[in-house]
């Protein structure tokens, strides 16, 4: 054999080679999927990551491969979608790897920029709301009439339900085009389902569940998007504590969609690795005017206040032990006396106790935030807000329910100086629970929108047929 044949047959070999790879591995010229498995994205984004992890975990879809043709292939909407989303992914987890507090030059100025102890990475929660910020979209379906679609309470207890329906209403994540949509909102309010269909004292739950379960199966009939992730990709909001129970009704609205809850009971099958947990803001004018501020430290005489009825588990066991107390120190009261204001007392208090009632979630925790009284949060299997970027063992004290009879001394063993720095803490992560309207950056509104964001981070919607 010649030189020049030594020279083809050197030429021709490897790619011999790689054809028979891709025929063995790939037989079917279906696509190779470099998948992120389920939680993987919201563990990385507070641990770490390495670039190879990156590189084999949370690649965009290469081309197909076919053992008949090797012309690249035309990417879907979705797989478009996708790859913007992966792409995300990356540049949040390499900054995570490189530990890197750099951010591009005309994204310093901003206002806020997160810092602190406060939260388990700030890097890469920064990083991550900077991507949300320019990537993510929302489709708000727009079947459905008020009361009881498109519009909810703005005041008291469940005020977050009517606030964020109108604010994702006219919000710039909003898009007309479901097809550039990342997540689809189900604007159902389920304080007015109840409202306006249970009839009360009937205990009968059934009018309510059909009346969503008609709504869901509207629209995926009408769309194709329901279908194509089984609700994956959809999303509710509800801060009532019936929310678990009516969406109980939807099998794939439970096991799939992603519910942003106040009642964030893990015990009722809230999954924080899918579902959100929101705050409990009690809004008695519809906004928080007179509800922020408060004195410092030093003019607060109270070491802890608590006022509320008597429900749930936790409540009596907190009253039995210190309701009668006359101890000045401790302010627990079942009513308060007549003429004490109950804000007055969470802004003379050093510690606010919130306990869970009948249901895990209560205002008190966001009116201590609110007000510079440090949370004394006493629930049970609670997954407290944005957990996924906020350590909140930094501005807030939990103590169990067996050590309530020690409250005192748990309460008193903490020295000022930590005190000190959990109040300021405290009030630094306030920006986070507020309501504005516009609504602001890093508020209410936007950090329940980043939760969304993560779990849509957390996996990837396959192709359907578009033909």
């Amino acid at each position: 054999m010649n030189s020049s044949s030594l020279k083809v047959l050197w030429f021709i070999l490897p790619l011999f080679l790689v054809a028979a790879f891709v025929v063995i591995n790939n037989p079917q010229g279906s696509k190779f999927w470099l998948s992120i498995s389920h939680h993987h994205y919201l563990k990385t984004l507070n641990n770490g990551s390495s670039t190879k992890a990156i590189d084999e975990k949370d690649e965009v879809p290469i081309i197909n491969v076919n053992k008949s043709t090797t012309t690249p292939k035309r990417f879907s909407k979705i797989e478009k979608l996708e790859a913007g989303l992966a792409r995300a992914r990356a540049a949040i987890l390499l900054l995570r790897q490189n530990k890197s507090n750099h951010i591009e030059e005309e994204e310093e100025d901003d206002e806020y920029i997160p810092h602190g102890p406060m939260y388990l990475n700030a890097t890469s929660f920064h990083r991550s709301y900077l991507e949300m910020e320019k990537k993510f979209k929302v489709y708000v379906y727009k079947e459905g009439e008020p009361p009881l679609y498109h519009f909810g309470p703005c005041k008291q207890t469940y005020a977050i339900e009517g606030y964020f329906i109108q604010a994702i209403e006219v919000s710039k994540f909003r898009t007309e085009n479901p097809n550039k949509a990342h997540v689809y909102f189900l604007p159902l309010s389920v304080t007015m389902l109840i409202e306006f269909i249970y009839v009360a004292e009937s205990h009968e739950w059934g009018l309510m569940k059909n009346t969503t379960m008609d709504y869901v199966n509207v629209i995926s009939q009408k769309y194709p998007y329901w279908n194509r992730s089984l609700g994956a990709d959809h999303f509710m909001l509800a801060c009532h504590d019936w929310a678990p129970e009516i969406s109980f009704a939807i099998p794939h609205l439970y096991k799939n969609s992603i519910r942003a809850l106040c009642n964030a009971n893990t015990s009722e099958k809230f999954n924080p690795t899918k579902d959100v947990s929101i705050p409990e803001i009690h809004l008695p004018l519809g906004t928080t005017k007179g509800l922020l501020g408060g004195p410092p430290p030093s003019d607060r005489p109270v070491l802890v206040f608590f006022a509320g009825g008597v429900h749930g588990p936790i409540r009596p066991i907190l009253l039995q032990h210190w309701e009668n107390s006359k101890d000045e120190d401790v302010q627990i009261h079942k009513y308060l006396p007549k003429g004490v204001s109950y804000y007055d007392m969470i802004r003379k208090s050093k510690y606010c106790i919130c306990p869970s009632g009948y249901e895990v979630a209560s205002p008190r925790m966001v009116e201590g935030l609110y007000m510079g009284c440090v949370p004394v949060l006493i629930k049970d299997n609670y997954v407290t807000p944005f957990s996924d970027v906020l350590d909140w063992d930094t501005f807030v004290v939990t103590i169990h329910v067996k050590d309530i009879p020690k409250l005192k001394k748990i309460l008193m063993d903490i020295p000022q100086d930590k005190y000190l720095e959990m109040q300021k803490r405290g009030i630094q992560m306030r920006r986070h629970f507020e309501v504005n309207s516009p609504p602001k950056r890093y508020d209410v509104f936007h950090m329940i929108l980043h939760s969304i964001w993560l779990r849509r981070l957390n996996f990837r919607v396959h192709d359907v047929d578009e033909s």
